[in-house]
């Protein structure tokens, strides 16, 4: 089945819902209207109700099935609500009147919605920078029990192809342990869309073809994921030929149960991962899907400021799959 085609019957009925907190961006309002009409989400779309109105009217927009709110007159109740939950999160690190000017900030308004469960998923970026994204969704909804940061995956399709490469977007270098810990999120990424993993930790070396600093950290990085997940299909350290191609797998891993057959590809560190995705894009004419973000406790997706109305509906049908 297509990709979006299985993960539109999987949201379909789920009544997931996704906040929006660039609610006067065309692309926004566009989608967020469409995917409410397909049934496939609940949208709440955050922004002036005058800045809304007139990108709606002006490009034929029915708004009438989204839930709209102005992040900077929410309700009282609400708004004390979402001022004295956010203080307590914070943990002294913020006061009340410096939280006060967080919550002018619509991406914080959203976030603190997906914290206190008035929404499954957020998504942003198509205005803001990653950063401002990413920020608040890891001071308040954090990251998972174990998990110490995020990461950022691509799905990379091809026809019948489809294929996990991470961490390409965020960290710029990765330590064993977080390695490790990119390998196990990028196999529960991999389920999300249909994927039965099988996760390669990628190196220069293949099994001890090689040696190095570089080497060893990913045979350590293989060592704790194993013990994070051990009935996770999984293996390192292996060079990509060696993941992917069962030729080359028998002469140079011949007793591995995932070279030669490898979906899921973990990079050492991001120079390696953002470069190898987009060799496969741009030469392989693979389909890039992502970033998606793992690790957080709920889902929090990151557009690019270059996105398309179709890049949103497909990052927030992505987003409430997340969420189930």
């Amino acid at each position: 089945m297509e990709l979006f085609d299985s993960l539109k019957q999987k949201i379909n009925g789920q009544h997931k819902t996704i906040v929006f907190p660039e609610g006067a961006d065309q692309r926004i309002l566009g989608a967020a209207s469409r995917l409410v009409k397909d049934g496939l989400i609940q949208a709440i779309v955050l922004g002036s109700p005058t800045e809304i109105d007139k990108t709606a009217q002006a490009h034929n927009i029915d708004t009438s099935q989204l839930t709209l709110l102005d992040p900077a007159n929410l309700p009282a109740d609400q708004a004390k609500a979402m001022l004295d939950a956010l203080v307590v999160r914070r943990k002294g690190k913020n006061t009340p009147e410096q939280a006060q000017e967080m919550l002018k900030d619509p991406n914080y308004v959203g976030t603190m919605m997906v914290y206190m469960g008035q929404a499954d998923g957020m998504v942003s970026g198509a205005i803001h920078a990653t950063g401002d994204t990413v920020r608040p969704a890891l001071q308040i909804i954090k990251t998972k029990e174990g998990v110490r940061r995020i990461s950022g995956a691509f799905i990379m399709q091809k026809g019948d192809q489809r294929v996990v490469f991470a961490d390409c977007a965020i960290n710029i270098e990765l330590d064993a342990a977080g390695m490790a810990e990119v390998a196990v999120e990028s196999a529960h990424t991999a389920k999300v869309f249909d994927i039965d993993p099988k996760v390669a930790l990628l190196s220069f070396s293949t099994k001890g073809s090689a040696k190095g600093d570089m080497v060893t950290k990913v045979q350590e990085a293989t060592k704790l994921a194993h013990e994070a997940a051990p009935d996770l299909a999984l293996d390192g350290e292996l060079q990509f030929d060696a993941a992917m191609v069962p030729d080359v797998a028998a002469l140079k891993a011949p007793d591995s149960s995932v070279a030669g057959h490898a979906n899921v590809f973990v990079f050492p560190e991001l120079q390696s991962g953002n470069i190898g995705y987009k060799i496969a894009q741009r030469f392989g004419g693979f389909e890039a899907i992502g970033p998606i973000l793992q690790g957080l406790n709920k889902p929090v997706s990151d557009l690019s400021r270059g996105c398309n109305e179709e890049d949103v509906y497909k990052v927030a049908i992505i987003t409430a799959a997340q969420a189930l």
